[in-house]
């Protein structure tokens, strides 16, 4: 499942090592983002826009590379029976406030629809927990996306 990445991205210069290692941050982001989009049972268009945006500005992706790692990001969730091993490798590859700047990437998939759902809130929940980013910070990056995505705020990506 990795290799199609780690094949995609091996020509950004990086070693093979540095490459795989990259591809399962990369990959374990992006299975807990789409993870977030489907909670509520639709997975709409600009959500998944909201994820290109997100990934391929954070990774420099093209929209050939998202593709491939969205598709690898399905797989990947579809196939996990828990959380747990997405977010044990985000937990030894990101410090405290990287894995702030998750939660509040994963708000980004809640409110890319507009609608807060309770089952992307309680995933959102869930990951927070397990990547033990507390109770205080996650409601912050909740009501900082909010604000940030309301609409009529300049954050606005023109979502109906």
């Amino acid at each position: 499942m990795f290799d199609r990445i780690k094949a995609l991205l091996l020509d950004q210069g990086e070693t093979e090592e540095g490459s795989a290692a990259a591809d399962e941050q990369h990959l374990a982001e992006a299975a807990l983002m789409f993870h977030v989009i489907v909670a509520d049972g639709n997975v709409r268009d600009v959500e998944i826009e909201r994820m290109r945006s997100v990934l391929s500005e954070r990774y420099d992706l093209d929209d050939e590379a998202f593709s491939q790692l969205l598709d690898a990001a399905r797989q990947a969730e579809s196939e996990a029976v828990d959380l747990y091993r997405f977010t044990s490798l985000l937990n030894k590859r990101l410090d405290r406030d990287q894995r702030i700047a998750m939660i509040e990437r994963l708000w980004e998939m809640v409110f890319a629809d507009g609608e807060l759902h309770e089952f992307e809130d309680n995933v959102v929940w869930r990951v927070a927990q397990l990547l033990h980013v507390e109770s205080p910070d996650r409601i912050a990056m909740k009501q900082r996306v909010r604000q940030r995505m309301a609409p009529g705020s300049e954050g606005q990506d023109g979502e109906s």
